[in-house]
């Protein structure tokens, strides 16, 4: 890890501690902002005292961070445009790091500090998407390729319909409940069965619906390491890529192996399209460009797409370890990988392709990107240790709003089972097609719900509250990083 400071200037290793404490702050703020929602049902419940929940959750917060992967990492950082990935320079990239950060940290703090459940994944795409448009803004980009427009909408469309199938599905959940077993002590609230066990012992639910609500905890806590701890993660490689890109750009840890399989992918990447010829012939505009030099000042286009595979396979021609080649080579290679990975994806979603071409060709996107879409494990353990210790702090504000001021009277132990077991669902099916979600959000409705299917109302003021937070926090985070971008280009870049 501490290798990577080595020749650096002594302001790009400051600025780079900077971002690095930035983004582990991030996710230290995310852990008690969002995960207070994972043990909000089983701490209201009294199914576990406070301190063990919170403990054992930031203890599966982090196993969730270490065994999640990087896929939903790597969606939030292809947001960005791929020219904005390929061509970052240090001070523009230092700006962009510190504008999505500060804007990111100063909401979370905001809504934390009211006790409203606001998102954090929301916080922080809108605090990319305001970055991505101011850079399309001041390089005379246009707005259209200024943000990652497909990946914005798939990710909007999760963030969206996943409140809506939590509500949904947690009230049909608890009716089937109710209809199943409608005289169970679970259809009481934690007040209910204390006033009715005052003086004859225990006054915590059942064994099976403590059971039910410590391992839906858990389950939550786990997913949500595994789904927002994947932001900071591809938080850390985006400040990593664009302060120290040389020792970044290309995992240098890649065996001969995956050297192959990438150079391999990009063959036969070439293959896939000369067989799809005449589908593809005007948009990649094959047998045209053959032969024809990459310009200076790289930039990517479909039409270049030819050259651009022969200039690749001869970058990587008796490559066996990335270590051994000069610095700005394998800059160009990564460039080059993202070009055609960026093209590989447009073309995917030419409706004259066929089905079975299409997944031929996902598949070696994959292999494309294979020493691309990395992140050391120093990094994931980073973010897993900043995450599992945010959790164990500042829960209380969070655990009341959803506990007891989202319906009109507390919420029962079905209903806090239903949530939770809706949620941990949600979230880990996001977590299968690396997409990322908002705990919160899902969470929190999934209680509402679960209120209303129990007909006990909601207060019109906490989701008021939460409503605006969740409407309000995009527009919000882009304007405030935009702001920030602009001006800090304005002073630094």
């Amino acid at each position: 890890m501490f290798d990577l400071f080595s020749g650096l200037d002594a302001w790009v290793a400051i600025s780079l501690v900077l971002a690095l404490l930035f983004v582990l702050t991030f996710e230290f703020i995310n852990g008690f902002h969002d995960t207070a929602n994972a043990v909000a049902t089983v701490i209201y419940t009294k199914a576990m005292p406070p301190h063990m929940a919170v403990v054992l959750s930031g203890c599966f917060n982090f196993l969730g961070v270490l065994l999640g992967g990087v896929g939903v990492a790597y969606a939030i950082v292809h947001l960005l445009p791929v020219e904005l990935l390929i061509n970052v320079d240090t001070g523009r990239g230092l700006v962009m790091v510190f504008a999505l950060l500060s804007a990111a940290i100063a909401w979370n703090l905001g809504t934390w500090y009211f006790g409203i459940p606001a998102s954090s994944s929301h916080t922080l795409i809108g605090s990319i998407l305001g970055v991505g448009l101011t850079n399309a803004l001041l390089t005379d980009i246009p707005l259209g390729e200024g943000v990652n427009w497909q990946k914005a909408i798939d990710i909007a469309l999760s963030l969206v319909f996943s409140p809506l199938a939590g509500f949904a599905v947690a009230a049909l959940m608890l009716l089937a409940l109710r209809w199943w077993m409608p005289r169970s002590k679970m259809h009481e609230t934690p007040g209910e069965r204390r006033a009715r066990r005052e003086g004859r012992g225990k006054k915590r639910p059942r064994f099976w619906n403590r059971l039910v609500l410590v391992v839906s905890a858990m389950g939550m806590s786990f997913v949500h390491g595994s789904n927002d701890g994947q932001k900071g993660i591809g938080l850390i490689m985006l400040v990593l890529i664009g302060i120290v890109p040389t020792k970044f750009v290309l995992d240098l840890n890649s065996t001969t192996y995956q050297i192959e399989r990438t150079r391999d992918a990009a063959l036969y990447l070439n293959q896939f399209y000369q067989r799809n010829h005449d589908p593809l012939r005007d948009y990649l505009a094959l047998g045209k460009n053959n032969g024809t030099e990459l310009p200076k000042h790289f930039r990517c286009d479909p039409q270049l797409t030819e050259p651009t595979i022969a200039t690749l396979l001869g970058a990587l021609e008796g490559v066996t370890d990335y270590k051994a080649m000069d610095a700005e080579r394998r800059i160009q290679i990564r460039r080059y990988l993202l070009c055609l990975d960026d093209t590989a994806k447009k073309v995917g979603r030419l409706e004259n392709l066929p089905a079975r071409e299409q997944a031929d060709l996902n598949k070696l996107r994959k292999d494309l990107t294979a020493t691309t879409e990395y992140a050391p494990f120093w990094v994931i353990l980073a973010v897993a240790l900043a995450l599992g210790l945010g959790t164990m702090i500042g829960w209380k504000r969070v655990v009341l709003t959803v506990g007891e001021k989202i319906g009109r009277q507390g919420m029962t132990y079905a209903q806090g089972m239903c949530a939770q077991v809706t949620a941990v669902s949600a979230i880990g099916l996001a977590n299968v097609f690396s997409l990322p979600v908002s705990t919160t959000h899902v969470l929190s409705s999934g209680v509402a719900g679960t209120m209303v299917a129990n007909r006990s109302g909601l207060q019109s003021d906490t989701v008021r509250h939460i409503l605006t937070a969740w409407v309000l926090t995009l527009p919000a985070s882009m304007a405030l990083s935009a702001s920030i971008f602009w001006l800090g280009t304005l002073l630094f870049a």
